[in-house]
């Protein structure tokens, strides 16, 4: 149902933070504003019935206030720890949820979607005809992930990760008319790293592997994900720090080689994460590797690592386990 305009201002005009409640007086959206989307800019009428897909589009909208203003949201039932677990578990609440699969043109058109924000071939994909070019055509627009820009085939720009997700949030203000809130949140979240950052010993980097999932090869972070920027801030280094990928397969052989101290290992509903570390546990060719070896094993939400908000708090549970094994 769409809402009344009152309640709209209403809902507009409370802005929370994910470290405690600020409520402040917010403008409207401007009637359109243009913003540098991946290396391209792009003009946005004020978005009426926005949708975000998985927990970055979500949270990063949530952060902002934006609750109240959006159409809805599209999660796979693989992120639902994460809402029960999210700072903005309430808003999840009372947002509609329109699938809990991966988001398609049908979702967005059924719903009578004006815009929606997803990541490139994580939400909008050519092979499965959800494209900001299709959904163009049929009067939806699309803001882009900047996290995702560096393979986005037709304007291609990268940037770190975190300075992906600032980029974002603040986009996001200026599209919502939520710019104070978008620079007060950035200007928080960078605080809390650099809190991190400080607390990190001067000594060489513990060497992280991140395990999503994958038994014959595993999925884990590149460069271009938040755990690259998040492990570095933690006082560790991304074994696969240089994988030209955001997430991707490599092969066993050379989780070995990088000899990792600490294994992250990705918590979502699919497979519990006890049961990725038994699997790891058992396989014969990680026997000797120092974490296995030593049980280094640190559990973090899914939400904590996709880009987002809650990338501050991924940063800070890794460096508190890293600081209780002396690292």
């Amino acid at each position: 149902m769409k809402p009344s305009r009152v309640t709209a201002l209403f809902a507009a005009a409370l802005l929370l933070s994910a470290c405690g409640a600020q409520v402040e007086a917010g403008p409207t959206a401007p009637a359109q504003a243009t913003v540098a989307n991946c290396g391209a800019q792009v003009a946005f009428p004020a978005p009426q019935r926005p949708v975000a897909y998985d927990v970055s589009g979500a949270e990063k909208m949530f952060a902002l206030g934006l609750a109240g203003r959006m159409r809805g949201y599209v999660m796979n039932s693989l992120g639902d720890p994460s809402i029960a677990g999210s700072p903005w578990k309430d808003d999840y609440a009372k947002v509609e949820r329109l699938g809990t699969s991966r988001i398609t043109r049908e979702i967005l058109v059924n719903a009578k979607a004006d815009w929606v924000i997803a990541g490139w071939n994580s939400g909008f994909s050519e092979e499965r005809g959800i494209t900001p070019k299709l959904l163009e055509q049929v009067g939806i627009r699309s803001y882009l992930h900047t996290e995702t820009c560096w393979e986005y085939p037709t304007a291609k720009s990268e940037v770190t990760p975190l300075e992906a997700l600032y980029t974002d949030l603040r986009n996001l203000g200026d599209i919502f008319g939520v710019r104070q809130r978008a620079d007060e949140l950035v200007t928080e979240l960078k605080g809390r790293f650099d809190k991190v950052r400080a607390g990190a010993p001067k000594t060489p980097p513990a060497k992280v592997f991140v395990y999503d999932s994958g038994t014959d090869q595993p999925f884990t972070s590149g460069k271009h994900a938040a755990p690259n920027d998040i492990i570095d801030a933690a006082g560790g280094t991304n074994v696969f720090r240089d994988l030209p990928d955001g997430w991707g397969s490599v092969g066993w052989e050379a989780v070995v080689k990088t000899e990792p101290e600490v294994i992250v290992v990705v918590d979502y509903a699919d497979q519990p994460a006890q049961e990725k570390i038994a699997f790891i546990k058992s396989a014969p060719q990680l026997k000797n590797t120092p974490a296995v070896r030593d049980n280094r094993f640190h559990v973090i939400s899914y939400g904590d690592l996709v880009s987002g908000p809650r990338n501050a708090a991924g940063a800070e549970s890794l460096a508190a386990y890293l600081r209780s094994i002396g690292r």
